[in-house]
């Protein structure tokens, strides 16, 4: 069965890359955020398998999103996304309850490899 993937980024050109990796590997993109907000609202239209969350992001900032994700779905999965040198927030995002991180520049094996680990 293919796992529906909520992407969560303000670069259009990361989701793209993110949904490109995801599509090719037989995942389902059911919808995008460009903030925290959206990935909130997005997450209660659609309840995705899964969420790709950006940590940097206006508005609202992926942790803030994440928590509040947590908050509505105690079971949610989410994978945080994070540029290099983020270690804390990282850290952060774990403990607030994200299953694991991938780090930009998105390396595709790295990518499914986390996305597999936390949906088996």
């Amino acid at each position: 069965m293919s796992k529906n993937v909520l992407v969560v980024d303000d670069a259009a050109f990361m989701r793209m890359m993110i949904k490109d990796i995801l599509t090719k590997n037989g995942y389902v993109v059911v919808g995008e955020a460009n903030d925290g907000n959206e990935a909130v609202e997005r997450y209660k239209e659609l309840s995705p398998d899964l969420v790709t969350m950006d940590i940097t992001m206006p508005e609202k900032d992926g942790i803030t999103a994440l928590k509040e994700i947590k908050q509505l779905d105690p079971s949610a999965k989410v994978i945080m996304c994070s540029a290099m040198g983020q270690q804390a927030m990282v850290i952060d995002a774990i403990q607030a309850g994200a299953k694991d991180f991938i780090v930009k520049p998105f390396q595709a094996d790295r990518v499914i490899d986390a996305i597999s680990k936390t949906l088996s």
